[in-house]
């Protein structure tokens, strides 16, 4: 399976897909591309349901060699897109049944790289990726913790879905990336500790790369990437329903995850929310990170070989 040639048809024509790839047939394929339109979990602004449109849009641009990683991702992987999970509109415990389902059917035979959808969607992606791997190690980019127990007495929203996957004993180690911000209680930072959890403000990720990047490195096993959008700085990705100031740049994004040496078992880009973007920076950088994900994975592969 391959791309759309972009010198045969150009890039603005033809169906929008995930980098002008085909869409999935009977074949199984090592990477499938699969968007999860739900943002009923926001707790702020919405718009992230439009987060895989946006981003296939903003992913037209991506050409088959990628020469920061040495690979062509598509065509290693036989890449493919899988269009969208049916969701339950205003129905979260719904929708999740749909998106462990959906997911449960590539996961068997191949890696997903999701677009969201607020980042509620996670959980039940690693309600599936547990019945297939067992438990796993999350590397978390984000600026906010998302391990709070409830939000108005409720159990299920986009800043609860890490406590529930660590109360459902989903998970191995879990390193956050990128936290700052306010939160409503120093409470809240002590929680990561009580919980096991090994979390990286974006002060020592600014100063302490590499200390960051050596703990990641010291991570065995399968691994699941989350990549929240609003862990980059406002500036290059204003399409998101929760933005925090002073984040990662597009650059830092994208070597953060060009240098995760992990077994990959799945990578989602989630919040990306189009109606708050300008000029597509948000959906270009989203579509770029599973681009460099694809391509990480691609290249992990051809080393195990």
């Amino acid at each position: 399976m391959r791309q759309i040639d972009a010198l045969k048809s150009p890039r603005f024509s033809q169906v929008s897909t995930f980098a002008r790839l085909p869409l999935c047939g009977e074949e199984r394929p090592k990477a499938v591309f699969i968007g999860i339109p739900f943002d009923d979990a926001t707790t702020y602004r919405p718009g992230a349901r439009f987060g895989p449109m946006g981003v296939r849009d903003g992913s037209r641009l991506l050409r088959p060699y990628n020469p920061f990683q040495g690979v062509y991702p598509f065509d290693e992987l036989n890449a493919c897109d899988a269009g969208d999970v049916d969701t339950v509109p205003g129905h979260i415990e719904d929708t999740m049944k749909k998106v462990e389902e959906g997911l449960l059917n590539i996961l068997v035979f191949s890696t997903p790289f999701i677009v969201g959808g607020d980042h509620s969607i996670t959980l039940p992606v690693l309600r599936a990726v547990h019945k297939v791997h067992g438990r796993v190690n999350l590397i978390h980019m984000d600026s906010h913790y998302d391990f709070w127990d409830s939000h108005w007495g409720k159990k299920y929203d986009h800043g609860t879905w890490l406590r529930r996957a660590l109360e459902e004993g989903l998970l191995e180690e879990v390193v956050q990336i990128g936290i700052r911000g306010s939160v409503f209680s120093h409470e809240d930072v002590e929680d990561s500790k009580r919980l096991g959890i090994t979390s990286f403000s974006i002060r020592e990720v600014k100063k302490n790369w590499g200390e960051v990047m050596d703990r990641v490195k010291a991570l065995r096993g399968p691994t699941y990437v989350s990549f929240d959008i609003d862990v980059v700085d406002p500036a290059f990705a204003p399409g998101t329903g929760t933005p925090e100031v002073g984040g990662l740049t597009s650059f830092e994004a994208l070597e953060l995850v060009r240098g995760l040496p992990v077994e990959l078992v799945g990578f989602d880009v989630v919040e990306v929310s189009p109606p708050y973007d300008v000029s597509e920076l948000t959906t270009m950088l989203a579509s770029n990170l599973i681009y460099e994900a694809m391509s990480l994975k691609a290249r992990l592969e051809r080393r195990g070989s």
